[in-house]
């Protein structure tokens, strides 16, 4: 799939792009339906918190892809659009974020854009054996986020003129030539491979609030092919699956 092959529909405001574009999967919208908002009334982040952004100062952006794989496929999904965002912003912006576990993506340790990947494996349409998966992208172009929230944007990194239009066009065309290697199971360890080398949280001390609400302090020190989190704590070891992760500064006399 080409950037000419992406159905763009284009909003001024919408309550979530998710929310909209799950619904269109549900109704058997094809793969490659994209939906394009200036504004989000409640856009959503993960562990259910908001993602607010003046009108026209980010990319709020979600894909629908319906690749021929299992549920458990969800995290190479999102691997798939935080590689394509982030060669998108080296490509447009000249400044490449790294990737921080599990979805967002930094400048040194500030956030720039965050995804969220939803799934519905009984959504209809779509090939045989396939689920529907929806991936949205809020990017920071000229607005760093709330205040104290420790996020940048991208005009404060890059070294050429960011447009959204542009941005959006690379985006969709590095995902096109990815989306074809999440059908087959080499295709996504391919995908969840390229995204560990460039995961900024491996190898950092972390904090990791757990979606069960258990609080882990340790060393980030692999990321599993299902897209889980080995932390290695002063108990052992943990692999998380989902979470909000901290980098923490290297304990007094701790190495890295």
């Amino acid at each position: 799939m080409t950037a000419a092959g992406w159905d763009v529909r284009r909003f001024a405001s919408l309550p979530s792009t998710n929310d909209w574009l799950l619904s269109r999967a549900r109704e058997g919208a094809p793969a490659g339906l994209v939906a394009l908002a200036d504004h989000q009334s409640a856009g959503r982040g993960r562990m259910g918190r908001r993602w607010e952004a003046p009108a026209g100062r980010a990319l709020l952006v979600s894909v629908l892809l319906r690749p021929v794989a299992p549920p458990s496929a969800l995290f190479a999904c999102t691997a798939a659009v935080a590689l394509a965002v982030s060669d998108a912003c080296r490509e447009v912006a000249g400044a490449e974020p790294a990737v921080k576990w599990p979805n967002d993506l930094l400048f040194g340790d500030e956030k720039v854009a965050g995804l969220l990947a939803e799934s519905d494996a009984g959504a209809p349409g779509g090939r045989a054996g396939s689920i529907a998966v929806v991936v949205g992208v809020g990017c920071n172009l000229d607005w760093g986020g709330p205040p104290g929230d420790g996020g940048t944007s991208l005009s404060a990194h890059a070294t050429l003129p960011v447009g959204r239009a542009e941005l959006l066009a690379a985006v969709l065309d590095g995902l096109g030539t990815r989306a074809g290697a999440l059908d087959t199971d080499a295709g996504r360890l391919s995908t969840v491979a390229e995204l560990r080398g460039r995961c900024a949280t491996l190898g950092r001390r972390v904090r990791v609030e757990t979606a069960s609400g258990e609080t882990l302090v340790g060393r980030a020190a692999a990321l599993g092919d299902d897209g889980r989190l080995l932390v290695v704590t002063a108990s052992g070891d943990v692999a998380v699956a989902a979470g909000d992760v901290v980098h923490l500064r290297p304990a007094a006399g701790a190495p890295g």
